[in-house]
């Protein structure tokens, strides 16, 4: 294994100016990336980085990478798990939404399943406020013990917090509408190997 190296962030004007000369991978659902990312984005959800490192590599040998997600805090993990292994990768500060509130264009693949989905932290806090809800409805018309269930989200909503972690998250990205048809992990590895 190589040394690590330091990831750096790039606003998304510094980023357009070079975005030729990057590999860019969006580490968001496939579901989130069909719903429009960067222009030659490859998707390489978050889950599945450390599968995809020496692709990753080979791409990185021949440029500059680029890691991507909605706002910047998936990206930031990824380009981290990239810099331990001793790739250098660069975070776009803001993420997609960043780069699309300047006005700059979003591809949409046109294999993909396209339908609206909700992004990734857009699903867990509904996820989380409809299991508390549930907790307390059923701890005051069933039994007092669903209230723990209340507080088990509470919990790992604190957890999720100190950890920089989402359990959730990752449940939710495997449900089948986050993971559409005509995306798959073979296809952006081949596209990294031949980037």
């Amino acid at each position: 294994m190589t040394a690590p190296v330091t990831p750096n962030t790039l606003t998304a004007a510094q980023a357009a100016d070079r975005l030729d000369r990057f590999t860019v991978i969006d580490v968001r659902t496939p579901a989130e990336y069909a719903t429009g990312h960067l222009p030659g984005a490859v998707n390489v959800p978050l889950d599945r980085i450390k599968r995809a490192l020496p692709e990753i590599r080979q791409a990185a040998e021949r440029g500059g990478l680029l890691v991507v997600c909605a706002s910047g805090a998936r990206s930031e993990k990824a380009s981290g798990i990239i810099a331990a292994d001793g790739v250098p990768a660069a975070t776009l500060a803001g993420g997609t939404t960043a780069w699309a509130s300047e006005g700059r264009d979003l591809e949409r693949p046109a294999a993909c399943d396209t339908r609206a989905v909700w992004g990734m932290e857009r699903q867990v806090r509904f996820t989380a406020g409809t299991l508390v809800l549930l907790g307390l409805v059923l701890g005051l018309m069933v039994h007092p013990a669903f209230q723990l269930l209340s507080a088990a989200i509470a919990g790992g909503l604190v957890f999720s917090a100190l950890t920089d972690t989402c359990g959730m998250a990752v449940v939710l990205g495997k449900l089948p509408h986050n993971r559409p048809r005509g995306t798959d992990l073979e296809g952006a590895l081949a596209a990294l190997r031949g980037h």
